[in-house]
């Protein structure tokens, strides 16, 4: 059985990639440090790399509950600190009393200077407050850039990770079994709602798997696999954990309820 076999068709670039990540580590004895992975990703990641004798990896985790975050690769003599995972995190100063800004408004005007999605992580918003994490090699840039945002200007300062707002959003965490691994019938268990009234958000594209939009409710969801639902909120695929006697499969969620 070929390694791709146990992961999607559109994901096989991401593996190629990594595996050549692995190979530039063992051959040339140097770390490596990608750029920021979603959950998925992550999850990929993990399951190619697996414990090895030759490499070790570990993510960033500036805080606690960081989707998007940098992994680093690297020889198994070497022991990496902070700085190797090239991450610097920015606090957006606006007048508040007067402009009230949105985790979509922060996004828009970072795509707009035409910065790469991957080479930022998590937009942390809170009362007043907003929070980037970049990858170092374009923090400069952002800094001299990003002077505005829609009408409202901006300054941006450079902050340590332990001042970073913490989400406030929790996921919350169950067991269940379901009758297969469909899409449908997860976000069914998920949300508690009937299959019918969960196919509809699907076939009017109001629902991404691993941030795209799908429309098949027959769609197999994987490990690793985040779901978002517009109107409801997020769900993720934590483990299959097999199947019962009576041919259910035994699984870990996750959901986000939207507010």
């Amino acid at each position: 059985m070929s390694i791709y076999d146990h992961f999607r068709t559109e994901e096989q670039p991401f593996i190629d990639q990594v595996l050549e990540w692995r190979k530039t580590v063992i051959d040339q004895y140097r770390m490596k440090a990608t750029d920021f992975l979603d959950p998925r990703e992550q999850f990929i990641l993990r399951s190619l790399i697996g414990t090895s004798d030759e490499l070790q990896l570990d993510f960033w985790q500036g805080y606690e509950g960081a989707e998007r975050t940098r992994a680093l690769m690297y020889p198994v003599y070497y022991e990496p600190n902070d700085s190797d995972f090239a991450v610097k995190c920015l606090e957006l100063e606006y007048p508040v009393k007067f402009v009230t800004l949105k985790h979509s408004d922060i996004l828009g005007a970072l795509m707009s200077l035409g910065v790469k999605r991957k080479k930022f992580g998590d937009i942390l918003m809170g009362d007043g407050i907003c929070h980037l994490v970049v990858a170092e090699e374009i923090a400069d840039y952002v800094r001299l850039n990003l002077t505005s945002i829609g009408k409202s200007t901006v300054k941006i300062k450079e902050l340590q990770p332990e001042h970073l707002i913490r989400p406030t959003d929790q996921w919350s965490n169950e067991q269940s079994t379901v009758s297969s691994l469909r899409l449908d019938v997860i976000l069914s268990e998920a949300f508690r709602l009937s299959r019918s009234k969960v196919t509809p958000f699907i076939t009017n594209k109001k629902v991404k798997l691993n941030w795209k939009t799908v429309e098949q409710p027959s769609s197999l969801l994987q490990e690793g696999d985040q779901i978002s639902v517009r109107g409801l909120g997020r769900a993720k695929l934590i483990t299959v954990d097999g199947q019962s006697k009576k041919g259910k499969w035994k699984i870990t969620y996750g959901t986000k309820k939207s507010k």
